[in-house]
């Protein structure tokens, strides 16, 4: 015969489990409405449009094997992460445009998101005090897939990304790739993307030879 200390917890065992399959049960009926209806986003006040700015965009030239400079005015958003954002997708902008001096397809959808992180120092875990940052770019299978093959255009992809986010942002010191979120050996068969690139070795206002 079960002891009735042993029958009362039971009950309360069941009753808890019961209410919380209820909430649960709730609260994922709720998410599946709202995916399903979608939500009425619309903001109560226009969205604010960031301001024109100068940049500078390290543009790569196939006629010289070179990248040097463009100077444009851009709505550039003050976060850093859509900042550089906003830079790199212009720049793949010109890259798929008719007469582009280096023809890469995809445009600004090429790229999925470019986070900032601290660079490391000395150990694991340990920040750079000089406020550095390392530019972790995360580019489209796309883009990657429709990417010229060679060691040359694959060499001024990467240099005039690492420059452009130099130049623009000087904080950032150091560039590491994924595609769609994951690491990738090479960017169409040649550049590495497993290492980490040094930003400040990319800028150059007389033009870079990869």
């Amino acid at each position: 015969m079960i002891p009735r200390h042993q029958s009362v917890l039971f009950v309360v065992l069941l009753v808890i489990s019961i209410v919380l399959g209820v909430v649960l049960w709730t609260t994922l009926d709720r998410a599946h409405k709202r995916l399903l209806e979608g939500q009425n986003s619309a903001p109560t006040q226009a969205p604010q449009v960031a301001p024109d700015e100068q940049a500078t965009l390290m543009v790569a030239n196939d006629t010289d094997n070179s990248v040097t400079p463009r100077s444009l005015s851009l709505p550039l958003p003050q976060n850093p992460e859509a900042r550089a954002r906003a830079l790199l997708g212009k720049l793949f902008e010109l890259y798929a445009a008719p007469g582009s001096t280096h023809p890469v397809p995809g445009g600004a959808s090429s790229l999925s998101q470019v986070f900032l992180l601290p660079v490391a120092a000395g150990g694991a875990g340990q920040k750079d005090s000089t406020g550095n940052e390392l530019a972790v770019v995360n580019l489209t299978s796309a883009f990657v897939s429709n990417h010229p093959s060679g060691l040359e255009a694959e060499a001024l992809t990467i240099l005039s990304i690492c420059a452009t986010l130099h130049s623009d942002i000087p904080q950032v010191t150091e560039v590491r790739f994924l595609v769609d979120g994951q690491p990738r050996a090479t960017l169409a068969g040649h550049a590495d993307l497993s290492r980490t690139y040094l930003a400040t070795e990319a800028v150059s206002t007389e033009g870079i030879q990869p």
